[in-house]
């Protein structure tokens, strides 16, 4: 179908890099950017953890990921050179699941390269976690902040050249976050949460790149990126919560000005494995390229306190030496 798609809007990933010996963690790769992910670097070699909480969807995710092979690569060579598919349960609307899921990661293997925080939800209603946090709020932010903590000591082990990728917007540009009601109890909105949650994940990354630099943790690059506005199942509660046809309307948008799934893949695939950022970290991505943030994206001591109040609703107490803090969130495994 003709768009007003341009070339300048849809730059792909043209890295050659192969991960064979490589582990990848994915969050939501049972559909959309991640399984596209997945399957794009399943076909480079690495075994691809497809950490999702549907498993009859993520079987079927690896179905399709094993019999369609990503554009570049012919379908006859593809069985050949391919890596592993696993699954691992997480839910990322419970802390204990991604406790327990990062145990049985920590556990079971014997490396992890590169983790890859893609899960998330849109428009949502206002409900609340059974921990007690804003639905959005923890399945894009809390959950994958959590999740990173405690796969950052395998991750050491693992490296060099480990990365760490947060999926994010471009709908950050239009909040600021609320630290005195992060959890939006006094006025809620399904848009504003999605984008306080999307300006959490470039917070998140540029605290927790300076953090590894101070702690002189290296081998560990950190990455943030906006893929693009696609057509996936992230905007499936736009009906409900926005207006009806709300869903239909986000989507033939997508699909006629915008990118579709494979090309909002492209970035995502670009921080995972471009050779040429390998030793960049704490910046934000868009079109396969370093993107310039605004406002309190910039905001060093909005990072700082983001932080701080993501420790605090995750009982944690954040501690100056970064590697003593570890210690004491590796604990709450326990």
């Amino acid at each position: 179908m003709w768009s007003l798609k341009s070339w300048f809007f849809n730059e792909m990933c043209t890295s050659k890099a192969r991960l064979d010996g490589k582990t990848v963690v994915i969050t939501g790769a049972s559909s959309g950017l991640g399984m596209e992910t997945a399957r794009d670097l399943y076909a480079r070699g690495a075994r691809i953890i497809l950490a999702c909480r549907n498993m009859e969807k993520t079987n079927k995710a690896i179905e399709d990921i094993k019999n369609n092979p990503p554009s570049w690569v012919k379908k006859d060579q593809y069985k050949n050179n391919v890596g592993e598919l696993v699954i691992y349960f997480l839910d990322l609307r419970s802390l204990k699941s991604v406790r327990e899921c990062a145990k049985n990661l920590l556990i079971n293997e014997p490396a992890i390269h590169i983790l890859i925080n893609n899960a998330g939800v849109a428009a949502y209603p206002y409900e609340k976690t059974e921990d007690g946090n804003q639905m959005t709020l923890q399945v894009n932010h809390l959950g994958h902040f959590l999740l990173t903590l405690l796969l950052l000591p395998k991750m050491q082990l693992s490296g060099p050249n480990c990365r760490i990728v947060n999926v994010a917007s471009l709908a950050y540009i239009c909040v600021d976050l609320d630290f005195d009601d992060i959890n939006m109890e006094k006025s809620y909105s399904p848009v504003k949460s999605y984008a306080q949650s999307k300006l959490a994940n470039i917070l998140f990354t540029k605290a927790l790149a300076q953090r590894l630099k101070e702690a002189n943790i290296h081998g560990i690059n950190v990455y943030v990126l906006h893929p693009g506005i696609i057509d996936t199942e992230i905007n499936r509660y736009g009906d409900n919560t926005l207006f009806p046809g709300a869903t239909f309307l986000h989507g033939l948008y997508a699909r006629l000005f915008c990118k579709n799934v494979v090309q909002g893949a492209q970035t995502l695939i670009y921080c995972s494995v471009a050779e040429e950022i390998a030793n960049e970290t704490g910046l934000y991505y868009s079109n396969c390229s370093v993107a310039t943030t605004y406002r309190k994206a910039n905001d060093h001591q909005y990072a700082e306190k983001l932080w701080d109040v993501s420790c605090r609703l995750l009982d944690l107490e954040p501690k100056e030496d970064f590697n003593i803090f570890l210690e004491t969130v590796s604990r709450q495994m326990l």
